[in-house]
């Protein structure tokens, strides 16, 4: 008996902190080259590739999200990551993806190519190859290398950055339009990543 819910999955996880017009767009633009139905924004506890940025609570990076994607029936928020705890592993995530949703055929999963270059070096990059479609999208713009199995994006290079947008708030630069109305606003009415 088939268990497939007949939907497509794509993937996207992330720190989203906080979650910007670039993560979006990206998202929605993969979706549609590769014909997903519909996106999982997955945000990480810990992230096993770089040091976790400061300045937001899980709790807000999750609801960040949450108000970001808001009635847009193309994207899902889960928070399998923070709900697991400890170091976000992209194998245990795709596991759980696959048993939670039971897509139909393999889930895609779309990675910036600032981190196709370490993938060897990711836990177990033969059973996530195993378990999804490994999208390469441009991010940095850079070229790279990647010798593992994956498909590539021909996405909009959008140079906006988490990074970035935590330093404009910080320092009293113009920041607003690089996210979603909602998210601005929880930004500045739970006094996010500014100075203090």
């Amino acid at each position: 008996m088939d268990r497939s819910t007949g939907l497509r999955y794509l993937i996207l996880g992330g720190s989203f902190n906080p979650v910007h017009i670039g993560h979006l767009m990206l998202a929605e633009e993969v979706a549609s080259e590769f014909g997903y139905d519909q996106v999982l924004l997955v945000p990480s506890l810990v992230p096993p590739h770089k040091e976790p940025a400061r300045g937001a609570s899980p709790e807000d990076r999750l609801a960040m999200l949450k108000v970001a994607v808001h009635g847009r029936s193309l994207f899902v928020v889960d928070d399998c990551e923070l709900r697991r705890g400890g170091v976000s592993y992209t194998v245990d995530t795709l596991e759980y993806i696959s048993s939670a949703y039971r897509p139909d055929g393999k889930t895609g999963m779309v990675i910036g190519d600032d981190l196709a270059t370490d993938f060897a070096l990711w836990r177990d990059p033969e059973g996530v190859c195993a378990l999804a479609d490994v999208i390469v999208a441009r991010r940095s713009g850079v070229s790279w290398r990647m010798d593992f199995p994956h498909l590539t994006a021909h996405n909009t290079l959008l140079p906006v950055s988490s990074t970035d947008l935590r330093e404009r708030i910080a320092l009293g630069k113009p920041w607003r339009w690089l996210v979603p109305s909602g998210v601005a606003d929880y930004v500045d009415s739970h006094e996010l990543y500014a100075k203090h």
